[in-house]
């Protein structure tokens, strides 16, 4: 029988052939249905900066205000609240005041007011005027309540507008019952423990405009706006790391307490050490400075001087915004940038023409090449500033080469 004749194999070179023409093939495909890369881009804006990062002490422009011998204080400011000369800011009592004297008079007036009662449900005929009274009273305390819940409204109006139909009311009935002798005996005992009260209580008033605060940590005594340039590095690092500066103002060893703090609002300085043996800061710069804490705050500052001394870098800097956010901070760390405003193009946009970078700007028909100065390159993008101002701006079409 005759033999089944073998399969012919593919040589070596048949294969390679076979393979060169795929490969063709797929370029071929690729080189004529891909889109073909842009010949050109546009400038744009860019900013361009180094960071510098370190420990910041905040000095604000504050004044503390202390008395000796106090007992306890009653607030009348609210905290953080804006307050000129002349605004009441708190009741100070003195180390002899008790608080039986506040005890008894509230028993006066619980006296008081059982008495009231007792005499209009003795009335018979009505008084349309105090009725009139006790529907306010009604009214607005019903409106208190509503805002307690949920409705729309100023809290703090609404509870004055309650204070004073209260006092029209204590006022009718105190003119209502001036003849009744149990009343007057009563209402003498009240003004008598009022005196009695007086007598151990200082009424604070602000002496100058700021924001008033209730919370004091020390520093405001020896750290103030006027010295913080006699700080040296070294200090600055040591009241960062807690210590109080050298007092010559100990209040607690004189027995006194510090009651409140005004502070001027629109200026504070912070004084920031950085760990930088290079960077020279330049005095009158402005710099971005955020101020990082459970709030981080963004502000330009100003550098007013620095010292360089053990390693590290105290920068003084000025800052012109509101206090409000620092109000309660003392010692937070920071970033401090020096930005510079700059024009970006990509990598492939850089020609050089006589050993000088520069980019080809293509307005209609005509290119032209201008020199630049190459800043900074990172991502694809090359920082850049024309050598002759005013040459090149953002949005101008450029080659890529």
């Amino acid at each position: 029988m005759p033999t089944l004749q073998e399969k012919k194999r593919m040589s070596v070179p048949q294969i390679m052939l076979i393979v060169l023409a795929l490969a063709f093939a797929a370029w071929y495909l690729i080189t004529s249905l891909a889109p073909e890369a842009a010949p050109y881009a546009q400038i744009t804006a860019g900013v361009i900066g180094s960071r510098y990062t370190g420990d910041c002490l905040i000095v604000r422009d504050e004044t503390p205000f202390d008395q000796e011998a106090v007992s306890s204080v009653e607030y009348l400011a609210e905290e953080g609240s804006y307050v000129s000369p002349g605004t009441d800011i708190c009741n100070v009592y003195s180390s002899g005041f008790s608080t039986r004297e506040l005890e008894t008079l509230q028993d006066f007036r619980d006296q008081i007011k059982e008495y009231q009662v007792k005499l209009l449900n003795a009335e018979i005929n009505t008084d349309p005027q105090m009725e009139k009274l006790e529907a306010e009273v009604l009214t607005r305390a019903r409106e208190v309540r509503e805002l307690i819940g949920g409705a729309r409204g100023n809290m703090n109006n609404q509870e004055a507008l309650l204070a004073a139909a209260i006092r029209a009311r204590q006022s009718r009935l105190k003119e209502k019952y001036s003849g009744d002798q149990r009343m007057t005996r009563l209402y003498d005992d009240e003004q008598s423990q009022l005196q009695r009260i007086a007598s151990w209580t200082k009424k604070s008033v602000a002496l100058k405009e700021g924001l008033v605060s209730f919370y004091s940590d020390g520093y405001e005594y020896d750290l103030t706006i006027t010295n913080y340039d006699k700080f040296s590095p070294a200090q600055v690092r040591a009241m960062i790391n807690g210590q109080k500066p050298a007092s010559s103002n100990d209040i607690s060893s004189k027995g006194k307490t510090t009651i409140y703090r005004v502070v001027r609002d629109g200026h504070w300085v912070v004084l920031m050490l950085i760990k930088d043996s290079n960077w020279n800061p330049v005095e009158g710069a402005i710099y971005e400075l955020k101020l990082e804490n459970f709030k981080d705050t963004m502000v330009q500052a100003q550098v007013l001087s620095f010292t360089r001394t053990g390693g590290e870098l105290e920068v003084r800097l000025d800052v012109q915004s509101k206090v409000q956010p620092v109000l309660y901070i003392r010692t937070c760390s920071g970033v401090l940038g020096d930005n510079v405003t700059s024009l970006t193009v990509p990598t492939k946009a850089i020609y050089t023409q006589d050993n000088m970078p520069g980019v080809v700007v293509v307005d209609g028909e005509y290119p032209f090449f201008i020199p630049v100065n190459v800043m900074d390159e990172k991502d694809g993008m090359v920082y850049i500033s024309p050598i002759q101002q005013g040459t090149l701006y953002e949005g101008q079409t450029v080659k890529l080469f």
